[in-house]
């Protein structure tokens, strides 16, 4: 799986802790936000999100990781594009139920709300519960075939709601647009994809 990790500028400072807290569980991992607080342009929730669906609509990556300071923020702008199915995950046991019951691409960590001793060490312990088995399976047993009916009402929920991937990116403010593809490596990652989304880097 190729996991693409979006820090944006409230919580790049918690990206090292992310990328090592995914390391050795055999996914190909996507550093496409924020390291650091000076990485130029500066990424707010907003270009994160939209950062998201372009690379999830691309087909650039298969999942994506990101957050902010409460996670909220960039539930909110991920959800806004077509084919993202974005979970606020906190503790371990949120990123088991999001693995079983909702089996989205997208999840937003809290990074700085109540984020303190251990902070990297739970981020482990939530990957190891979000990408174990029985992915889509669902919980409680007598529940499954009702989850699993809901989630594919919810792709074509999505689809009826969204307008193309292409056409929000034409109708969005442009500022968003181009700080997010301008910012390092993006150009590389959605590169062989551009021509999908109409878009030019």
């Amino acid at each position: 799986m190729k996991i693409a990790v979006i820090n944006e500028i409230s919580a790049c400072d918690k990206n090292a802790d992310i990328m090592e807290a995914l390391a050795g569980r055999g996914h190909e991992v996507l550093n496409a936000g924020m390291k650091t607080p000076g990485d130029l342009p500066a990424l707010s929730y907003l270009h994160t999100g939209f950062l998201a669906g372009l690379l999830l609509n691309a087909g650039a990556a298969d999942f994506v990781v990101g957050g902010c300071g409460t996670g909220i923020g960039f539930v909110m702008s991920a959800m806004m594009y077509p084919n993202v199915y974005c979970g606020l995950i906190a503790e371990p046991l949120d990123a088991w139920l999001f693995n079983r019951i909702n089996a989205g691409n997208c999840i937003s960590l809290m990074l700085n709300k109540g984020w303190g001793w251990g902070g990297g060490i739970n981020l482990g312990f939530i990957f190891d519960r979000l990408f174990s088995d029985g992915w889509g399976t669902g919980y409680p047993e007598h529940r499954k075939q009702a989850q699993l009916e809901s989630r594919l009402k919810l792709e074509k929920i999505s689809i009826a709601a969204h307008k193309p991937m292409e056409e929000i990116i034409a109708a969005m403010d442009p500022v968003i647009v181009r700080e997010s593809l301008s910012f390092p490596g993006i150009g590389e990652l959605l590169g062989p994809y551009c021509e999908k989304l109409k878009i030019v880097i």
